[in-house]
Parts: C-alpha cells; structure tokens; sequence
C-alpha cells in the first residue's frame, strides 16, 4: 500500500526526464522508509500521538493486543488502555520527560477491550517542531507479559524461600537457647555446687569453659535470630543489636526512632534484616568511627535510612554480592523499595521504605 502511495506522490512531482537521478534517489529514500516501517509494524507495537496525546496512527499489533479496532484507538488518549496500575507520580514523571524533549523508557500496565491486562516494556521519542517544541510523540512497544509473570514467580518463590529461612532460624535460634543452653546452665549448677563441697581446679576449669561455651551459644542463637525481635518488636531488638555492634566494631551508632506503631511481622523482620546487613558492611569497609540509622513512619510508609560518611563506592565498578540482594528482594517480598545511594569518598546511603500495616 505505502508503495503505491509513493509511486503516486512521485508522478505528481514535476520532475523532468532530466532529473531522471533525483527521481531515483527519491524513490529510494522513500523506499527504504517503507522498509523501516514494514519492519517495525512487524516487530514491535506502535502509535503515534499529537502533542496533547490524542492517537493519530497505530499498527494492527497495537490493535491485536489491546483488542480495540482501529477507529475505536484513532482521537482517544491512551488513557483508554489505562490499567490503573500506576499511581499519578509515575504518569506525570512520563509526560514531563517526553513534553521536555527527552525520551522515555519503561513498563507499562496496560489493559485490553477484554478485561485482559499485559506488560510492555516501552520507548517513546518525542518529534520536535523548529523551535524544539514535541508536535508528536512515537510509543514503540514490546509485549513483556510472560517475561512480568516469571519475575513475579521467581519473587514470589524467592519471598517463599526467606520466610521459610526466618522460620528455620526461629526455631534454631529457640533450640540453642531452650535445648542446648539449658542443659549447659543445669552443668554449670552442678559444677559450682561440686566446686562449693570441694576445690578442684580441673574442675574450676571446665566451669570456666561451659561459661565460655553458653556465653558463644546465646551469642549464636542471637546472630541466628533474636527473641527479642519475636516478643517485643524491631525497635528494641535494633538496640540490642546495635549495642552489640557497637562493642564489637568501636563505631558509635546514632539511633533514632519515631515510630507510632509496631510493624507487621514480616516488616519488622526486613528492617532488621537490611538495618543488620547495612551496618555489617559498614563495619567491614566504611572506615568510619560514626554511622546513623532513623525509623520513621509517614503517610503509612516505614522508612528506614542507614548513613556513614565512609570511604564510599562507584555501585557499577563494586560487587553487588549476596547481601546486596538479599536486601532487595527482602524490600520487594514485603512490597517494600530499597535504594542504595554511595560516592568515593563521601560515604553511603541505604535507603528502605515498607508498608506500616
């Protein structure tokens, strides 16, 4: 059809025999247009908006997965295949990209005629008049819908795997305090009763190590899973923690709080979680005498922000390692957001926000 149209435009041109080359070298750019747009019609999911978003051309795969006809898409927005998945600040920051001039890239979660919701990973360049101003904008689509539903899985599976962890850790962590701490408190009785009838100091020892030894099983059971977190929430066990942290680091921890309520469970363990692993590297590599950690709800979200103004790190050229993503897949299971923020030489941020309820 597009060459049809092209050979008509051309025999309308006044263009003489002698202009026989321009009349080629036109036919070709003008070809070669109608095989670029072959080929994206072919590949990808394409419209094209005026500059207020009003649809003005869309490909049959546009009208394949949205199951819209193509005079039902032409004069509307694409407010049409709005699945309501994305709150006002992810459309506005969309439309303050693409009205200034720069392309935007993301997913989008669409909504078809049917009912049917399906993911697109999409790039949408803006077209600019003389002046720079967007008249047009060109949304190239792919369909990512399989590819959202196999990362949703494998989270899913994931946030499985971590809870299935925590709880093999409760029960650990209970089993070396109830079971093994016990029965070493009970022999440390019985060593100080013997030791109280008589001296003995092979047995002044052993009594001496059983000490050493329930002193390394609390401590274990602690690092494994503290109680505390359990039975009276995550702020008191962060003290615990951090006050542990401090003894054995030398680096001194401004805590502050200002939560109204205690979490949910699952909340609380990853803002343990991510507030322990945070200050664990900073204890290994920040290099610093000083770190900070805040909890504070607003408007319904936890926020939790661990700070050092440490040595620092280039994210791109350092390891992301397993503690990096455990974090954030501990942030995602709980439909929490964790974002990391460090420079060389000016210290490192760590930054989780998580429901409060």
């Amino acid at each position: 059809m597009l060459a049809a149209q092209v050979e008509s435009l051309l025999s309308r041109l006044d263009i003489g025999v002698a202009d026989g080359e321009y009349r080629e070298e036109l036919r070709r750019s003008l070809k070669q247009l109608a095989d670029v747009k072959f080929a994206l019609d072919e590949s990808a999911i394409v419209a094209i908006t005026d500059r207020r978003g009003k649809i003005r051309y869309v490909n049959d795969k546009f009208c394949e997965i949205s199951g819209y006809d193509r005079s039902e898409l032409i004069g509307q927005d694409h407010r049409l295949v709005n699945s309501g998945y994305h709150g006002k600040s992810f459309m506005k920051e969309l439309w303050t990209t693409i009205s200034s001039g720069r392309v935007w890239r993301g997913e989008i979660k669409n909504r078809g005629k049917t009912g049917r919701e399906y993911w697109v990973d999409t790039t949408i360049v803006p077209f600019a008049d003389g002046e720079g101003h967007p008249y047009q904008y060109l949304a190239i689509r792919h369909e990512v819908t399989r590819l959202k539903e196999a990362e949703a899985e494998l989270q899913s599976m994931l946030a499985q795997m971590m809870q299935i962890q925590e709880e093999e850790r409760r029960r650990f962590s209970r089993d070396l305090h109830d079971g093994i701490g016990q029965s070493l408190f009970f022999f440390k009785i019985t060593i100080d009763r013997l030791l109280a009838e008589r001296e003995d100091e092979g047995l002044a020892m052993l009594g001496q190590q059983v000490s050493q030894l329930m002193s390394e099983v609390r401590g274990l059971a602690w690092e494994m899973r503290p109680s505390v977190l359990d039975d009276l929430g995550v702020v008191p066990a962060l003290r615990t923690y951090i006050e542990h942290f401090e003894g054995h680091y030398g680096i001194q921890v401004r805590f502050d709080c200002e939560l109204k309520r205690r979490p949910a469970l699952l909340a609380e363990t990853t803002i343990y979680r991510v507030v322990q692993e945070a200050l664990t590297n900073v204890g290994k590599y920040a290099g610093v005498s000083e770190a900070f950690v805040s909890l504070r709800e607003i408007d319904g979200l936890i926020r939790v922000v661990i700070m050092d103004k440490g040595v620092g790190f280039i994210r791109t050229s350092a390891s992301s390692g397993v503690g990096l993503f455990s974090m954030e897949e501990r942030a995602r299971a709980v439909s929490g957001e964790l974002k990391l923020h460090s420079e060389p030489g000016h210290g490192t941020t760590v930054t989780l926000t998580v429901p409060a309820g």
